[in-house]
Parts: C-alpha cells; sequence; structure tokens
C-alpha cells in the first residue's frame, strides 16, 4: 500500500492505493485562501498541515485494515508557492501562492536583468513564480527575507513537517523559476539576478528518490510505522502526468482542478520562451514536459456558484445542461486572478459579455464552463507551435468529473477527450506512485501507466464548428478590454 498526498489550493488530498494501482480509500479537506489586497493571494503553511492531519484521519478510518500495511508516502503540491522558513523551521510568513500577482513588476525586472532566463528557467519570469517574489519580499518585507534560512514549495514544508528533512524536487524547483533546467541543478546565475545565496535553496532531488522518513511522533499520531520512507515527490503538474501516464514523448493531458495546465511530456529539454508555454524537469529523471499553465480552471466555476448563490455545484451544472440548447450567447473571460500562458497579465480581469434581461443561471454557468474551454482551445494554439499534438488529449482533476463540461471542451479543443478512470484523484494519485518507485526502486515505465479510460467523448462537428468562431470573439474581447485592467 502507498500513501499519496497532494496539498492543493483549495483543498487537501489524500489517497491509498494499493500495488495493483487500485484506489482504496480517498479523503479530502479544504482550504481557504486568503486575499487580502487586490493582487495578493495567501495560506499560512501551518494551515495546509492543519488540513493534512484532518485527511489523514479521515482516510485512515476508509482504509481500514489497508492502512497499516503503508509500504512510503509520496507528496505532491501547488506550484511556486513561496515558503520561507527560519533556522527552527518555523514559516515567518504566510506563503505567497501561484495565482499571487503582486511582483508583476519584479517578474519585469528580472526579465530585464536576465534576457535568456527563459532558457535557462524554461520560461520568462511571471509574477507567480518564487524568484520574482523573492525581489517583492526583499522590497516590501526585508526582516523576513534576512530572518529566511530556507525557502521551500508548499509541499516541502509539509513533508518537512513530516520528516525534519530539508528538500524540493526537480518540478517544484523548475516552477521556483531558480533552476537550471537543461543541468537539473540550481541556478547561481538565477540566484544572484533575485539577489539571494544558493544556501536558501534545500537539496533538489528527483520526485521518485527518498527525500526522508516519517517521524516517530508523526508516524505514532497517523497509526503508521515509523521509518516509512517519504519520496520526494513533485509539484502538482507533474503529479497529474505521472497519474496520467503522461511522461514518454509525447503524451499529453489537460489537467483541470483549481488551475489547469495544458501538458506534454518531452525526452528532451525544449524551452519555447516566446510562446510563453512552461518548459520545466518532469518528476521522473531524464523527462521534461511542456505546458500552458493557466491560472484559472475549476477556481471560476466555484466562483460562479457562489455568485449565483449555489450550494450543489452538481446541482449547477445539471441545471444548465438541462437549458443547453447551443452554445451560450454570453462570453466569459475566465481570469479572474489574472493569467500566466498566453498573456503573462496579472492585471487580466474576469469578464461575462452579452448580459440582457434575459440572461439566467443556466446561461452564465454554461458560459463560465465555455470560457475556460476556449482558454485552454487558445493555450493549444500555443503548445501546438512547440510541437505535434495527439488527436486524443486526457483530462484528469475535479472538473472532468462533470460529462457536460467534457463535452463542451471537446469541442472547443476539437480533439477527443480521454476522462481517465478515477481521475478527479489526480496528481494524490501521482504522488502515490511516486512513493511506490521510492520504495521499491522499479522501472518507472512498468508504474506509470495510463490508467483505463472511464469515458470517450468526441467533438460534435457542428459545435466545434460554432467554438471556433466563439475562440475569435474571445480572443478579440480580451484585447479590447486589455487597456482597462491596469
Amino acid at each position: 500500500m502507498f500513501l499519496g498526498i497532494d496539498i492543493g489550493t483549495s483543498s487537501v488530498k489524500a489517497v491509498v492505493v494499493d500495488g495493483a494501482q487500485r484506489l482504496i480509500a480517498s479523503a479530502s479537506t479544504p482550504l481557504a485562501v486568503s486575499r487580502p489586497h487586490e493582487l495578493w493571494s495567501e495560506q499560512h503553511p501551518d494551515d495546509w498541515w492543519t488540513a493534512v492531519e484532518a485527511a489523514i484521519a479521515e482516510l485512515r478510518a476508509a482504509a481500514g485494515p489497508s492502512w497499516a500495511a503503508i509500504e512510503a508516502i509520496g507528496l505532491s503540491g501547488q506550484m511556486h508557492g513561496a515558503v520561507l522558513t527560519n533556522a527552527d523551521g518555523r514559516p515567518l510568513r504566510p506563503a505567497i501562492l501561484h495565482n499571487d500577482g503582486r511582483s508583476f513588476a519584479e517578474a519585469a525586472e528580472l526579465n530585464r536583468r536576465l534576457p535568456n532566463i527563459g532558457q535557462i528557467a524554461g520560461v520568462p519570469a511571471m509574477p507567480g513564480f518564487a524568484a520574482p517574489k523573492l525581489l517583492w519580499l526583499a522590497r516590501h518585507a526585508p526582516a523576513a527575507l534576512r530572518e529566511a534560512r530556507h525557502l521551500l514549495l508548499p509541499k516541502d514544508y509539509v513533508r518537512l513537517r513530516m520528516s525534519g528533512s530539508y528538500a524540493t524536487d526537480m518540478c517544484d524547483a523548475s516552477g521556483a523559476l531558480l533552476l537550471d533546467c537543461a543541468r537539473r541543478r540550481w541556478s547561481p546565475e538565477l540566484a544572484a539576478a533575485c539577489g539571494i545565496d544558493l544556501s536558501l535553496l534545500p537539496p533538489v532531488l528527483e520526485g521518485s528518490a527518498v527525500a526522508g522518513t516519517l517521524r516517530t511522533a508523526v508516524a505514532a499520531a497517523w497509526g503508521l510505522k515509523a521509518g516509512t520512507p517519504l519520496a520526494a515527490g513533485t509539484g502538482d503538474a507533474a503529479a497529474g502526468a505521472v497519474a496520467a501516464g503522461a511522461v514518454n514523448e509525447g503524451d499529453a493531458f489537460i489537467s483541470l482542478g483549481t488551475a489547469a495546465q495544458y501538458f506534454v511530456a518531452r525526452e528532451s529539454y525544449r524551452p519555447a520562451p516566446e510562446h510563453l508555454v512552461h518548459s520545466f524537469c518532469h518528476g521522473l529523471p531524464q523527462r521534461w514536459f511542456q505546458m500552458a499553465a493557466l491560472l484559472n480552471g475549476a477556481g471560476a466555476l466555484a466562483w460562479a456558484a457562489e455568485l449565483l448563490g449555489r450550494q450543489a455545484i452538481g446541482a449547477m451544472l445539471a441545471s444548465a445542461e438541462a437549458a443547453f440548447t447551443g452554445p451560450s450567447p454570453l462570453i466569459f473571460l475566465p481570469y479572474l486572478s489574472g493569467e500566466r500562458t498566453p498573456h503573462n497579465n496579472a492585471h487580466a480581469k474576469g469578464v461575462l459579455f452579452g448580459l440582457t434581461p434575459s440572461s439566467g443561471a443556466e446561461q452564465v454557468t454554461q458560459a463560465v464552463l465555455e470560457g475556460v474551454a476556449l482558454a485552454l482551445a487558445d493555450c493549444q494554439s500555443y503548445v501546438a507551435a512547440t510541437g505535434a499534438l495527439p488527436d486524443h488529449i486526457a483530462v484528469n482533476g475535479g472538473g472532468s468529473r462533470s460529462p457536460f463540461w467534457m463535452r463542451i471542451l471537446a469541442s472547443a479543443l476539437g480533439k477527443t477527450v480521454l476522462v481517465q478512470e478515477d481521475s478527479g484523484a489526480g496528481p494524490a494519485f501521482g504522488a502515490a506512485r511516486l512513493a511506490r518507485l521510492a520504495a521499491t526502486g522499479e522501472d518507472p515505465s512498468q508504474v506509470c501507466t495510463k490508467p483505463p479510460i472511464a469515458a470517450e467523448i468526441d467533438p460534435d462537428p457542428a459545435l466545434a464548428e460554432a467554438h471556433q468562431e466563439r475562440l475569435s470573439r474571445f480572443r478579440k474581447l480580451y484585447q479590447a478590454v486589455k487597456p482597462f485592467c491596469q
């Protein structure tokens, strides 16, 4: 048995997976995001630990006798979050998250300081990454930066609490924008541009390497064996790919969680900074990936539910599906948290265009689903510019649970969508696979296989044609409102 834990933005998810790669049990604990100022997005690292302990308690009860047989633990987590700790490993301030846009000026400064940053780090500097946040902290919270002895990514703080070990993996290190991605090691040039010493950065390991063992006190509290090995794990994008079996050249999938990614695995490092496509190290040795990173995925649907006063998102989706007659007359730009690919614009805003007195909740819900799908279709063209894409695209993450949304997505992309079994487990399942590799030393190709397909959804030709026209309007609407988003 193997335990996978994913430190997401909206929740902590944990799963138990057996030796036959069957999902034995799962649990989830919600997380809240603090937005004290415009463009800010923060969470306190101790909130992750509290949520992890709650999820573990629930998972332990659900797993039954299987719980005692857990051999190793893997971690996944939201990428790019900057966690500063002191010499005792205590957080010095709330973590600045991936969808925080406050360091937009510092990102632009990094790009000026280091014009070749996209070739070294895999993408130009953007406000969500840890590197420009360090420059922001130097200016606005210098005392915390002076006291800091460690920079960690979200999952790495949780592992510190579990094991006492400081480490990160190649993917999360890439997402910090401080890694030389071709050489898979910290970049002195990038660190110097951010004004930090390399000693602030933890050892960087492959995702399937052992990065510590479970502390005696934590093991006793959780009912597990002391000394249980912990895999280095990986950022949620790569963990989702490990779960989806997207580990070989050209394997592609979409992760539709709070944020969204359009991901293609590569067997060599191919930076494409001119397309704002992220080229990072994968969670497995000698693998890289190219990815369009969208800050706004299923989180836009949660926003719409709150706006419309709907408690049950499932019922809201069912109502929109029942009212469906074709593309919504409304167009939704889903840029509620700014956007990375393809805009690199922290100031981008969400827009709901086309409202009339007859516009209702069902039309708004459908427009939100279509807006996220069109944003992914927009990014698809940029990813395709880096290499050929398959005609079928796997999808995982919470958003993949909606067949209605998947039909919209297939038509917007013009591709057959493959919904994988247990797709909601996503990165947590990938973390469990990395735990297995850390414990057994197996060949990743034997473990990181593609899951069975639960549903195969072809694009509707008429809707696909309509969405191509709507994609043009979608792009024009963004350009029209962009000057007003500063």
